[in-house]
């Protein structure tokens, strides 16, 4: 065996246990900041696509431009500078500017939600100006208020066009928890450095976390895939997958669903 594959068993064999912590540290982080991020990006989201006109009281429209002045703001602060710098900032700034002492797990997940939010607030915005304006007006015009028309009409078909997006985020967010090493969280790229500094055997350390990367991303990725089918339902391409002239001219080639193939 080469001294290279000796290295990588030496640090396995002495070190596997806090290799699996820190990757456990690092999907916990990631799936926390995810889902606390998705809650800021919706409500963000949404607030900035209250729609204002003329008709509108002042103080409404005032106020409604102050909220999408500050969140516009937010998202291009958070989207506009480095994790690695916000955590720097949050965690140490808070602590000499406002002496706000933080622990550790509690400035993880603030910064990685609050910069997932921001990345979630265009992604939901982005889904709800997607949905086609008709289905709005045609909400209005059986009465329903604005708040019913986002729940019941519009957020339930933006959700679908968003969850390959979160799940970006998600694969994201575990590359990303690295750099919170600055803050000294034990996640999976602080226990290299530290077996790093052990044993001295960087590339061989190197190339376990990268697999246990590649393994935690592609198991998210997989889910995610599934959930999406699951979304889409039995019927969302009855259209496409019956339609003869679709498939003679060779323009659609979506694989038909497990019940209608039991049916041919």
């Amino acid at each position: 065996m080469s001294e290279f594959w000796l290295g990588i068993v030496k640090c396995w064999s002495k070190y596997h246990t806090s290799y699996l912590i820190g990757a456990r540290n690092t999907l916990i982080i990631s799936l926390v900041g995810t889902l606390i991020g998705c809650m800021i990006g919706f409500a963000v989201g949404i607030l900035q696509t209250i729609p204002v006109n003329r008709n509108d009281r002042l103080p409404k429209r005032i106020l409604l431009k102050i909220v999408n002045l500050i969140l516009h703001a937010y998202v291009e602060l958070f989207r506009g500078t480095p994790m690695i710098v916000q955590a720097v900032f949050i965690y140490y700034g808070a602590r000499i500017v406002f002496s706000i002492a933080m622990d550790m797990w509690t400035a993880a997940f603030f910064i990685v939600s609050i910069n997932t939010g921001a990345y979630m607030a265009e992604t939901v915005r982005g889904g709800i100006l997607s949905v086609d304006s008709g289905q709005t007006e045609g909400a209005k015009a059986i009465g329903m208020t604005h708040f019913q028309t986002m729940l019941q009409v519009i957020l339930p078909q933006a959700f679908r066009n968003i969850v390959p997006q979160i799940g970006n985020n998600f694969i994201i967010n575990i590359k990303d928890t690295s750099v919170l090493s600055v803050i000294s969280i034990t996640d999976l790229f602080f226990v290299h450095k530290s077996v790093v500094g052990a044993l001295y055997l960087y590339f061989e350390s190197a190339t376990i976390i990268m697999a246990i990367y590649l393994v935690m991303t592609l198991a998210a990725s997989r889910l995610l895939r599934l959930l999406e089918s699951r979304l889409d339902g039995d019927d969302s391409y009855d259209l496409a997958t019956t339609d003869t002239l679709a498939h003679t001219s060779g323009l659609y080639s979506f694989q038909a669903r497990k019940k209608e193939a039991n049916y041919n």
